[in-house]
């Protein structure tokens, strides 16, 4: 890897900071109850995905030095509602029914393919595109901060609120960083063209999953070793 190379270096580091966090989380599973280890195995699955993700990405740069925007939407179609299935986890002994769990997959699924389009297919209409997800997005928003999700935190433990907000946090502020990367990516001719050479997209996908992806698992992490 050239030494200059700081968008293949993010892929290194994201790739071993996940890894090392899914050996971390895997091993902590025997340290829990066992009502968090199903908590515990999906942020273990979560971040091991995104590290064998990694691992190939850092080659397609290697060997291209173009965007892997194919290898990526497979990575975040299979860790973000995961990331959505721990709200229903942690929320269950609170009454979280299953229909929660759906409308949290199924609005991630409808967020990421729509996106998917606007950036790898669909270019010429991204803004359209990026708008569909961006709804998507906000109805999770919604359903975590406002909706049914609030409402079953508001009802749950201390640990299990302060558990929620934390979570909310990453996907209100953490997520904010892929419309971000979208915006870079497809920028051209579209309305948020001013964007364009502003950042390295790869290097603002780079660290904010790695911040996002592990800190969901630390979250979840430090509910479980709780007194909750």
């Amino acid at each position: 890897m050239d030494n200059t190379d700081y968008v293949g270096f993010t892929f290194f580091v994201g790739c071993m900071a996940m890894m090392a966090a899914s050996v971390f989380f895997f091993f902590s599973m025997n340290m829990v109850e066992g009502k968090w280890k199903t908590s515990l195995l999906v942020s273990g699955l979560i971040t091991l995905i995104a590290a064998v993700h990694y691992y190939y990405m850092r080659d397609y740069w290697a060997a291209t030095e173009d965007s892997p925007t194919f290898f990526r939407y497979v990575d975040w179609i299979l860790t973000v509602p995961l990331m959505c299935v721990e709200f229903y986890l942690i929320l269950k002994a609170a009454g979280a029914k299953v229909n929660l769990l759906w409308k949290l997959i199924a609005a991630s699924a409808v967020m990421l393919v729509t996106g998917y389009f606007g950036e790898a297919v669909y270019r010429d209409a991204a803004a359209m595109w990026g708008l569909f997800s961006g709804l998507a997005y906000f109805y999770i928003v919604y359903l975590i901060m406002f909706g049914e999700a609030k409402a079953l935190a508001d009802k749950s433990s201390a640990g299990v609120q302060t558990a929620h907000k934390l979570l909310c946090r990453f996907v209100l502020i953490g997520w904010a960083i892929y419309p971000i990367g979208y915006m870079i990516g497809t920028g051209e001719g579209q309305w948020y063209s001013f964007l364009q050479g502003a950042l390295e997209m790869d290097v603002i996908y780079n660290i904010g999953d790695a911040i996002n992806k592990i800190g969901f698992g630390l979250v979840i992490y430090s509910l479980a070793v709780g007194k909750d």
